[in-house]
């Protein structure tokens, strides 16, 4: 560990993103090159995947309804970038994303999640997404309500005259209307100040009367449940009670008490579901785990059958969901898994016919490791940076120690269970363990990790012969 003068640090430029629609496939890779080191040939495949759908959005309605998206097979082994890839595919093109594990699911007539509640939870983030952009166009004008509610509570308008005697009476009224404007224009000035955040006021809330209970049926837990609650809430309705909060605390209160009364729900519902039905992304991880014929016992008797639930999901069928019915003929699937034991080929038939792209990621080397470390925008050096900074540790890694970090994850992964670029986590966190527990104390200090260091630590972490026992 060497002490050092800092060196000229730039605060991160903030992030643009281009237009979904203005995204070409070599776009896309580059979007994606950011954050995910190699793995060109499965970037090359979301990227056309994601393309085709802005070309299908430009065909005639017969024409696109006939177009359905090719689904993916990503096979590699853990660590190395796939549940990444999907993730960030989806945040470029602001789609509908959920990620799922096939091994979380069971056959109809188990005890278990049915594969329909995928579908489930894929409208649920379609329907938060809509509403998060739904609630910026009315921010302004709820903020506005809001803070004339607010001024309402801590001015009170003055009872007016009933019946005015004569003009004299008028031109006091004017007067007094005058006065209650002006003064109500210096509490605003001050509420926006924040002069008053700390000021009592008492606010009008709702709160549900509605008995707590649970149903449970074949038609799955989650979908009952609360369709129930939304029927009983009708009946029972919503008492009102007054309660004592800051200024502070009632604003925000009342300016989400106006966006849900700009916000129409059922408009929210209806470009969700169509969002979720034309543009949804399912990432299924693990099914490498439901892959194989059963034994006929055990916990992986239903493998098959999960499989064959599956199926029509991704050929596409109609799911009932508490918003409605909802096809999933347009959604694109992406599978993934190890496939260390089993192979794709294991797979029914028919699943396999689903998923007609398949791409394999490599393993990572020693390069790939340098890379992760130091290039994407999120690389773990940078966070470890941000994080001590924030002590006021201006922390720096030479490159030599960089490729040793490098050099130590592929022989761990050589030695123990490969899990990629996982394993880079829990090996910075032994090497700078020291360094991160002192921070507090080493406020205003420049730190930076040379090989030597690296060396010493990674010495430390060695001298455990069971590797596999002790860095996992």
């Amino acid at each position: 560990m060497v002490i050092y003068l800092p060196g000229d640090q730039r605060p991160p430029e903030p992030e643009v993103l281009p237009s979904f629609d203005e995204l070409t496939p070599r776009e896309i890779v580059i979007e994606l090159d950011k954050y995910i080191v190699g793995q060109t040939a499965a970037k090359r495949a979301v990227a056309i995947a994601l393309r085709n759908r802005v070309r299908r959005q430009k065909l005639s309605p017969e024409m696109a309804e006939e177009v359905m998206p090719k689904n993916i097979l990503m096979i590699g082994p853990t660590g190395v970038g796939k549940t990444e890839i999907a993730r960030r595919l989806a945040r470029l093109a602001g789609c509908p994303f959920v990620k799922v594990e096939a091994s979380k699911y069971t056959e109809v007539g188990y005890v278990g999640r049915d594969v329909e509640s995928m579908i489930r939870d894929l409208v649920e983030t379609a329907i938060d997404m809509v509403r998060e952009e739904k609630l910026d166009e009315v921010a302004e004008r709820a903020e506005q309500a809001a803070e004339e509610r607010l001024l309402d509570l801590l001015l009170p308008p003055s009872p007016g005259t009933p019946d005015p005697a004569g003009p004299e009476t008028l031109q006091v009224e004017t007067l007094r209307r005058d006065q209650g404007e002006r003064t109500r224009e210096k509490l605003r000035a001050q509420l926006r100040d924040g002069k008053l955040d700390q000021r009592m006021v008492e606010v009008e809330v709702r709160e549900r009367s509605m008995p707590a209970f649970e149903i449970v049926s074949n038609q799955g837990i989650e979908e009952m449940d609360i369709n129930v609650k939304d029927m009983l809430s009708g009946f029972f309705g919503q008492q009102k009670k007054k309660r004592k909060m800051t200024v502070a605390e009632a604003f925000d209160y009342l300016i989400q008490e106006e966006e849900n009364k700009l916000i129409d729900m059922d408009h929210v519902t209806r470009i969700a579901t169509e969002r979720a039905e034309q543009m949804g992304i399912i990432f299924i991880d693990e099914i490498d785990k439901i892959a194989g014929r059963e034994t006929g016992h055990g916990p992986d008797v239903s493998r098959e059958g999960v499989q064959r639930d599956i199926l029509p999901i991704v050929e596409g069928t109609t799911v009932n969901t508490r918003y409605g019915m909802v096809r999933t003929d347009h959604i694109l699937f992406i599978a993934a898994g190890a496939f260390h034991i089993t192979k794709p080929s294991d797979l029914i038939p028919e699943l396999q016919g689903r998923l007609p792209l398949r791409v394999e990621l490599s393993a990572l080397t020693e390069d790939d490791f340098v890379r992760i470390l130091t290039e994407p925008k999120n690389a773990l050096i940078k966070q470890y940076i941000a994080l001590l900074e924030t002590e006021g540790v201006k922390l720096a890694f030479s490159d030599d120690a960089i490729a040793a970090l490098a050099r130590f994850a592929v022989m761990v992964n050589e030695q123990t269970e490969n899990i990629g670029a996982r394993r880079l986590h829990t090996i910075l966190e032994r090497v700078l363990d020291e360094i991160s527990f002192e921070a507090p104390e080493l406020k205003k200090k420049h730190v930076k990790i040379d090989a030597a260091y690296v060396a010493k630590q990674l010495a430390e972490i060695a001298k455990n012969q069971d590797l596999s026992r002790y860095i996992l």
